[in-house]
C-alpha cells in the first residue's frame, strides 16, 4: 500500500486519494479516515492473497493427483519449468496462473483507493464526475459500481490490460463498503428514539 511500480502508478493513486478522500477526511475527521483507509487496504490485500492461495492450492491437489510428491510440487514452482509431461494433462493455462500467484507481487495504493471511492459514492452519491475518455458527465453512485464490475470482468476473463491486481480492487471496496454500511447502521440505531 505504500510502495508503489513507477511515478505514474502512485501519481494517479494519490492524485485520486487527493480527489475523493478530501471531502471524506473533511467529514470523519483524521483519524477515522486514517482507520478506513488503512482497513480497505488490508482488506484489498486479504482478498487478492486469499485467490493467490486458492490458485496455487489448486494446482498443487492437481499436481499431486498427478503423482507429484511435495517436494516435487514445491520444486515446480520454484523452478517454474513448465517443460514436463504434467503441463498437457493439466494444462498450460493452469499452471501459468498458479505460478502468476505463486510469485505475484502486490505493490500500490489502489485496493484501498477503490475503498475510498465506494466511501465517497455512498456519501456523495449524486455528485457528477467527469471522465477523461470520453469527456462525459457522470454521477458517483453510476460510476464507482461501474468500475468494480469492470474489475470483476477483468479479474474474471483473460482480457486484463497488464499486470494488475483486480481482486484487490475489489476487495478494498467490499471492505470499505461493508464498513460504511456498519457504520451507517450503528449510527441509526444510536441516533433513534425508543418510544
Amino acid at each position: 500500500m505504500f510502495m508503489h511500480g513507477d511515478f505514474g502508478h502512485i501519481f494517479f493513486n494519490m492524485f485520486g486519494l487527493y480527489m475523493f478522500g478530501t471531502p471524506i477526511e473533511q467529514m470523519w475527521g483524521k483519524n477515522k479516515f486514517i482507520f478506513f483507509y488503512l482497513s480497505t487496504g488490508f482488506g484489498a490485500a486479504a482478498l487478492q492473497l486469499g485467490l493467490y492461495y486458492y490458485q496455487i492450492e489448486n494446482i498443487s491437489l492437481m499436481l499431486n493427483e498427478e503423482g507429484l510428491n511435495p517436494y516435487e510440487i514445491k520444486n515446480f514452482f520454484e523452478s517454474s519449468d513448465l517443460s514436463a509431461s504434467i503441463v498437457d494433462r493439466i494444462g498450460r493455462n493452469n499452471l501459468i496462473s498458479a505460478l502468476s500467484a505463486f510469485n505475484g507481487v502486490m505493490v500500490g495504493a489502489s485496493g484501498a483507493l477503490y475503498g475510498v471511492l465506494v466511501a465517497f459514492a455512498f456519501l456523495f452519491p449524486n455528485a457528477r464526475l467527469m471522465l477523461l475518455f470520453p469527456p462525459i458527465p457522470i454521477k458517483a453512485k453510476v460510476l464507482v459500481p461501474l468500475l468494480i464490475l469492470g474489475d470483476l470482468f477483468f479479474g474474471f476473463s483473460s482480457y486484463s490490460i497488464g499486470p494488475i491486481a483486480h481482486f484487490a480492487h475489489v476487495g478494498g471496496a467490499v471492505t470499505g463498503l461493508i464498513m460504511i454500511w456498519y457504520w451507517k447502521k450503528n449510527q441509526f440505531d444510536k441516533n433513534r428514539w425508543d418510544l
